[in-house]
């Protein structure tokens, strides 16, 4: 198994399991997340041990392409196989969006994303990698995780949780739950969520089942109802991520829907402009953008138009691929 898969209490039972002491697990943690060493760095018996059960197996950049505010990154994955992490420069210092699986089975029409079929989860180790990687090959610290690549993170729930964990640990890097953002389209799995910590958001899309439908098909399952009953019952506040389509959910009349419908919902509305895809899709213009949220901010719903990064690399939201470049 690769090391990197192992949270802090599997490693932990793992020990005690072979008679030996668990704070074994911590100096392990400290070793791979803190003084990034790929070794064990205990008795020789011990090490032997290891090295039986566990394995430092990697992925590999295979392309980088950067821009001002980001930076892409193609990684490859011991499969052939191949995801892409983003780099995002904020004031307040550097976000990595990264992939959950290899490809994605939610169909989104207007994602490049959505339009590839879900070949296989990533399991925890390839996520953690993503980060570590990006990290050492930059040689800039990374303060802020989103999983908002390639994917549908609940889809791939277990490995998640567990990736969420091993970064969050104490022992390890200590990234805290409000620095991790998981966004999902919401699904069946998103109702195990009411009590995480860390930010989550939303993909809305549409003031009305009609819309959505046709934009995501997982609406036939998980409706707008769906997600925003879910969003009343969490104490804490959930981003509602709505991307401007020209002529197609960026009318006045659908900005008015939109605030009847979040009105004394505990979120905010995350207006996306539209990122150039393969698909048959336009973005709507600055000015209708600025009515729309205008609108919004007129009716009392607190919403942002959210800042573009990497555009110009097809790093941005709905540009992401698993397809190689090399």
């Amino acid at each position: 198994m690769n090391i990197y898969n192992m949270t802090f209490h599997a490693l932990e039972a793992y020990f005690s399991e072979r008679g030996e002491n668990k704070a074994k697990a911590k100096i392990i943690f400290n070793n791979l997340y803190r003084k990034r060493i790929t070794n064990f760095d205990l008795s020789s018996r011990i090490n032997e041990i290891l090295k039986k059960d566990f394995n430092f197996e990697s992925i590999k950049i295979i392309e980088k392409s950067s821009c001002s505010n980001a930076v892409k990154l193609l990684f490859g994955l011991y499969d052939n196989n191949s995801v892409e992490a983003v780099l995002m420069r904020h004031d307040y210092g550097n976000a990595l969006c990264i992939s959950t699986q290899v490809g994605c089975n939610m169909g989104c029409v207007f994602c490049q994303s959505g339009a590839m079929k879900k070949v296989r989860d990533l399991q925890p180790f390839e996520m953690v990698l993503q980060l570590l990687k990006a990290e050492e090959e930059l040689g800039e610290k990374i303060n802020r995780v989103t999983l908002m690549g390639i994917g549908e993170p609940l889809d791939n729930f277990e490995n998640v949780m567990d990736f969420i964990n091993i970064i969050g640990h104490r022992h390890g890097r200590g990234t805290a739950p409000r620095h991790i953002t998981i966004s999902t389209c919401g699904v069946p799995k998103l109702d195990e969520l009411h009590e995480i910590s860390c930010n989550l958001a939303i993909s809305l899309h549409a003031p009305n089942n009609e819309i959505r439908s046709r934009l995501m098909p997982v609406n036939n399952a998980y409706s707008i109802e769906n997600i925003i009953d879910f969003t009343k019952t969490r104490k804490k506040k959930t981003t509602l991520e709505y991307i401007m389509l020209a002529g197609i959910n960026d009318s006045d009349d659908n900005a008015r829907e939109l605030a009847e419908l979040v009105r004394g919902v505990n979120c905010y509305i995350n207006l996306i402009p539209y990122n150039e895809t393969s698909l048959n899709f336009a973005r709507s213009s600055t000015e209708r953008m600025a009515n729309f949220y205008s609108i919004l901010i007129q009716s009392g719903i607190r919403a942002v138009v959210r800042k573009e990064f990497g555009s110009e690399l097809k790093a941005a939201c709905g540009q992401l691929s698993s397809e190689r470049t090399l």
